[in-house]
């Protein structure tokens, strides 16, 4: 509730605690909000000095809520303001980088980053920055962060970024990744597979591209490359765009096997193994044992009226079922 205000959630549960009771003590206000009173003592301060609680005269040790109305629209005015100004200095800074890079050399098109931390700040910053979409190459191995420590991109997805991830083959390995991908689809993430990329690479709008630089003999990101915009960057962006239509998608319409609608397993089962996943590799995306997936091939086999994986495959896309 008071995220936008730069407080945490203990600072909302005290506050919205306190907001309904008349008052409350040093000691029941870490009892009710469940932490402890060194913690409460620190929120107690953060919050009277923002003017949102404060003591009864008769009873210092007494704290209560000051009305909301009163406590917050100064400070919201305040942010406001803050937040204009900031805005103002965003145009200008960007008009004298325009101005910049209208004359930008042929050297300066690409900006040398050095360390694997710098990288990861980058790739962060460029998330935050995307409007529109984010394009990516992701290879096997992970060597600037896990999806998980990618929050970036849960924001940029939950302000309506679409994403569109090109993804190695062996990245279908990772232990619940499917359930991943599954998640985020539905917020505007879309994810193709290819057998093998020749790179990592990043692309926010059409404005920069981040591609990373390995160590000498490794695979291990030394440093990265940001492309600025000019011709390499419309090249790098025509390189992800022609394999991203070479590209299948990794998980299919659900509901399309008419004799098993309420069950998406099978087309899900079908995608992967399009995609040259073994059967334990699917298996293991999929949660079920190796031994349902062959059993799940064979009524597929059946039911589609063939003898062979080969031509189950054809069958399932002459059918549209992948």
């Amino acid at each position: 509730m008071l995220e936008a205000l730069g407080l945490s959630d203990d600072h909302s549960a005290v506050y919205r605690m306190l907001l309904a009771q008349p008052s409350s003590d040093m000691a029941g206000i870490a009892s009710e909000a469940s932490i402890s009173v060194r913690t409460a003592r620190r929120v107690i301060d953060d919050l009277e000095e923002l003017g949102l609680i404060a003591r009864l005269a008769s009873s210092p040790d007494r704290i209560v809520a000051s009305p909301p109305a009163v406590a917050m629209l100064p400070i919201l005015r305040e942010r406001e303001r803050q937040l204009a100004a900031g805005h103002q200095a965003l145009v200008h800074l960007s008009e004298l980088y325009r101005e910049g890079a209208a004359q930008r050399a042929a050297p300066d098109v690409v900006e040398v980053v050095f360390g694997p931390e710098a990288v990861a700040q980058r790739l962060g910053q460029l998330q935050a920055s995307a409007e529109r979409q984010v394009r990516a190459f992701v290879l096997e191995d992970v060597a600037i962060m896990s999806g998980a420590d990618n929050v970036e991109e849960d924001r940029a997805l939950a302000r309506g970024v679409r994403y569109r991830v090109l993804v190695e083959s062996g990245v279908l390995d990772r232990p619940g990744y499917i359930d991943a991908v599954r998640e985020l689809e539905p917020l505007g993430e879309e994810v193709r597979v290819l057998p093998s990329l020749p790179t990592r690479l990043f692309v926010a709008d059409e404005s920069h591209a981040l591609i990373p630089m390995y160590s000498r003999g490794e695979r291990r990101v030394a440093g990265g490359l940001l492309i600025h915009p000019s011709g390499l960057l419309d090249l790098v962006m025509a390189m992800f765009e022609e394999a991203w239509k070479s590209a299948p998608t990794l998980l299919a319409s659900r509901g399309v096997l008419q004799e098993r609608a309420d069950d998406p397993v099978d087309t899900d089962l079908l995608s992967l193994l399009l995609l040259g996943l073994t059967d334990a590799a699917a298996a293991t995306q999929l949660g079920i044992s190796v031994r349902t997936v062959q059993r799940r091939v064979a009524e597929l086999m059946e039911r589609a009226g063939v003898a062979t994986r080969i031509q189950l495959g054809a069958e399932a896309v002459r059918r549209g079922w992948v």
